[in-house]
């Protein structure tokens, strides 16, 4: 599900709980948007979205917005907005549901700390003093330098609908099919390699892409931002290696539609600490040949990277930039050295997960609870575990040795106990894909480490589920109903508001499913009528 950061509002009808056999339709009617409360004209959209969704029978509200996660640097205008929302909803019957704890995309709560961000490791590069500075050692950087396309015959293979054109790869109209070029690589475990290549477009329907396989499994899931339309632009990917010694570099599209898509100058180098973290859990270390550990600001200077982590405000990320220069004291030219360190990596557009296994992240979402709860005092609240896509790489997760599935079972748990311990007795929600065998806990899920399965036995029975895919709907409502927990159905998507009813028609074989939501990523509120008809509900 691709999401945005920011969720807004729930709504749902509050009966009885469900005891034994399934009723004949859930009883709550939730909707879901996206807002931003501290622009006043955005509140009064989402006042008027209430009161529309109220006449229909919405009767509760899931609100979030990328400010809950720095409410503390929030002025009193916010305030105020928040105060006449609360109102609104008490004049209209609504229980506001406050979204929290942003754990996968996390980039809201990563604003109070960008080094808190999970990483992968660079493991012994080996580097050399040159002029004060620790550099690249020669002889490992370059794989592909200035790669011409203009000779397929270079490449392992190409698919047959790309040729060759003024020293360019050219894919025109593909209709559906794929078409790529693609390139076997020699790789050093655990090194970071930055990709530049070289794009043009016009009127290109589909998603130009790099890939990097190593077997089945992606070493890169970066956004390149091609636009439809552009002229010769430079693009960037940086991976990890991780333990392989060898992958497929694929450039092309896979599925593309019509129009025209040009590549050209592929370079492929090792480099270093573009991105670099630090945190205690993920330590920077630097060691002679000897393997001697050097002092950090006695052998070297300190070192950090000013631009990891804002890249537009606090907690947004870039694919690359310039690397920090590593500066040496005292140490000859020619002296040579392994770094070893970890830096951020984010997935798609700018999406970053927080490391659940620091201290300093259970103080953050600890702190953000508190200051929720003073601020709305509500009955309910919503965890926002989703799509976690790159976790148990850092040495704070590592140390652990637990498998990605229990680090994050432990960290569900630690939140759940936060927002029983804040607010006894209220009601308790999370989006189900990251504890569902059937939809994201299992292994070879994006960049984590290992497995996610056994990530469910982190949530007590009485945390509501909202299972969100349509695909796996029959197995995960009866995965949850089996282990305990009531839910409530995140249907829509954006799509036919009439698919709900295959989603209601499952849910009618298992007990305990309380609702429906109306889910738009695009702030799309045409079929909010006709969706809670298909739900069964009427207006008042």
């Amino acid at each position: 599900m691709q999401k945005l950061l920011c969720l807004c509002c729930l709504v749902f009808v509050t009966t009885g709980k469900i005891a034994g056999a399934a009723e004949s339709r859930p009883q709550q009617l939730w909707l879901y948007c996206a807002n931003n409360l501290s622009v006043d004209e955005r509140v009064t959209d989402l006042e008027n979205l209430w009161r529309r969704a109220a006449k229909l029978g919405y009767t509760h509200v899931l609100l979030s917005d990328s400010k809950f996660g720095k409410l503390g640097e929030m002025g009193a205008n916010y305030f105020r907005n928040i105060d006449h929302l609360k109102k609104v909803a008490t004049e209209l019957n609504l229980e506001i549901v406050p979204a929290l704890f942003p754990i996968g995309y996390s980039n809201d709560i990563l604003w109070n700390d960008p080094n808190l961000v999970e990483g992968l490791p660079v493991r012994d590069v080996p580097v050399v003093v040159q002029n004060g500075k620790a550099i690249l050692a020669p002889g490992g950087q370059a794989l592909l330098k200035g790669a011409s396309l203009s000779d397929l015959k270079e490449w392992s293979w190409h698919d047959s609908n790309v040729v060759v054109e003024s020293g360019a790869a050219v894919i025109r109209n593909p209709n559906g099919a794929n078409a790529r070029v693609a390139q076997k690589i020699k790789l050093t475990p655990f090194r970071q390699y930055h990709l530049t290549v070289r794009i043009k477009t016009k009127d290109f329907h589909g998603t130009p892409e790099v890939k990097i396989l190593a077997g089945e499994r992606a070493l890169d899931y970066n956004s390149l931002g091609v636009k439809p339309t552009q002229d010769w632009t430079t693009h960037h990917v940086v991976f990890d290696s991780l333990d392989n010694i060898e992958a497929n570099l694929y450039l092309g599209c896979w599925g593309g539609g019509t129009g025209e898509l040009w590549y050209s100058d592929v370079t492929l180098e090792q480099v270093a600490f573009v991105n670099l973290i630090r945190r205690p859990g993920a330590p920077f270390t630097l060691k002679n040949s000897d393997g001697r550990p050097l002092k950090e600001g006695v052998d070297f200077e300190p070192i950090s990277d000013p631009k990891m982590g804002n890249r537009l405000w606090k907690g947004s990320y870039d694919i690359w930039h310039e690397p920090p220069a590593l500066i040496t004291k005292g140490l000859t030219n020619g002296t040579r050295l392994t770094a070893s360190y970890y830096y951020a990596v984010t997935v798609n557009d700018d999406q970053a997960m927080i490391c659940p296994s620091e201290p300093k992240t259970v103080e953050l979402l600890t702190d953000q609870a508190q200051r929720m709860h003073t601020t709305w005092n509500a009955k309910g609240y919503m965890m926002s575990h989703d799509e976690i896509r790159v976790l148990n790489w850092c040495e704070a997760c590592q140390k652990r040795h637990l498998t990605a599935g229990q680090i994050l079972a432990d960290n569900a748990r630690t939140c759940v106990n936060i927002l029983k311990e804040i607010n006894p007795g209220g009601r308790i929600y999370v989006w189900s894909d990251m504890f569902d065998p059937f939809h994201n806990a299992h292994d070879n899920y994006y960049l984590v480490r290992d497995t996610l399965a056994n990530s469910w036995e982190g949530l007590s029975n009485d945390v509501i589920i909202i299972p969100w895919y349509f695909e796996a709907r029959d197995k995960s409502l009866k995965w949850f109903s089996e282990r305990g927990h009531h839910q409530v159905i995140a249907g829509y998507y954006d799509h036919d508001p009439a698919q709900i009813k295959q989603w209601l028609s499952a849910a009618g074989q298992v007990p305990g499913v309380e609702g429906v939501m109306y889910t738009t990523w695009e702030s799309n509120f045409r079929d909010l009528e006709s969706f809670a008809q298909f739900a069964g509900f009427s207006k008042r």
